[in-house]
C-alpha cells in the first residue's frame, strides 16, 4: 500500500473571499431571483434557435373525427381525442411553446371538446373558420393566429403548423412558408399529395411523435 501512497497537493480550507460578493437578505434575493429567470430567458431568445408558434388543427390532429357527435347545427357535442393528443399539447405547452389553434369549423367545436378535455387553455391564438369566414388554406386562417400573438410574416419561417389535411392544412402553410408537419395517424383523408404545394416538410404518425421533430427543428434553425 506504501508504494502506492501520495502527498496531496492541494489543502483544504474554509477561506473564501467575500471582498467582491454582494451580500443582500434573503427577501432581496427572493425577489431578485424570478427577475433574473426573466432576463436570462429573454437573453436565450437572442442566442438559441427556437420556433415563434406552434399551430394546431383539431380533427385528426387532436380529436378523432370518427367519435364526433353532432347537433343539427354541425356543431360537434362530444368526441374522443387521438391517442396521446393530450398529452401532446400539455408537453408543447410545458416546453415552452407558444400554441395557436387554426382549425375549420365552428367556434363551438372546440369549445366543447377542448374545453371539455381542458385543452382550450393552453392556446394564446384562435383562429377558426366559422369566425374569420374562410376555411384553410386561406392566408387570413394562418394570419389571424399569428397576428394575435404578434408574430410578423418575417417570423414565419419560425412556424410550423400540425395538421391532417395535405389540401388545406400543409398548402396553407407551404404558401407562406411556414413550416408544415403532417400527422397520417387517420386515412380519413388523402395520403397523396396533389402537387408539390401539398408535401410536407415533415411528417409524424402520432401525437407523440411531435416533441422530438420539433426539436429537430430547431436544431436545425438558423440563430
Amino acid at each position: 500500500m506504501k508504494r502506492h501512497a501520495f502527498t496531496p497537493t492541494f489543502e483544504f480550507s474554509q477561506y473564501v473571499d467575500l471582498r467582491d460578493i454582494v451580500l443582500v437578505s434573503w427577501e432581496a434575493l427572493a425577489a431578485w431571483i424570478p427577475e433574473r429567470v426573466k432576463a436570462c430567458i429573454q437573453e436565450l431568445y437572442q442566442t438559441v434557435p427556437h420556433l415563434a408558434a406552434v399551430c394546431l388543427d383539431s380533427g385528426d390532429t387532436m380529436v378523432d373525427e370518427r367519435t364526433e357527435v353532432k347537433d343539427i347545427n354541425e356543431v360537434v357535442q362530444q368526441a374522443e381525442l387521438i391517442p396521446g393528443a393530450a398529452d401532446m399539447v400539455r408537453s408543447l405547452a410545458a416546453n415552452g411553446y407558444r400554441l395557436a389553434l387554426v382549425a375549420d369549423g365552428p367556434r363551438g367545436t372546440f369549445e366543447n371538446i377542448l374545453g371539455y378535455y381542458d385543452l382550450w387553455k393552453y392556446f394564446e391564438a384562435f383562429a377558426i373558420s366559422g369566425d374569420v369566414g374562410e376555411p384553410k388554406p386561406a392566408a387570413i386562417m394562418f394570419e389571424t393566429a399569428l397576428n394575435a400573438i404578434q408574430i410578423g410574416r418575417e417570423d414565419y419561417s419560425h412556424v410550423v403548423m400540425v395538421g391532417n389535411n395535405l389540401e388545406r392544412d400543409i398548402k396553407g402553410a407551404n404558401a407562406l412558408g411556414i413550416i408544415s408537419i403532417w400527422i397520417s395517424w387517420s386515412d380519413r383523408r388523402s395520403h397523396t399529395p396533389a402537387d408539390e404545394s401539398e408535401v410536407p416538410d415533415y411528417e409524424i404518425k402520432s401525437p407523440s411523435e411531435l416533441i422530438g421533430v420539433l426539436e429537430e427543428i430547431e436544431l436545425s434553425l438558423p440563430i
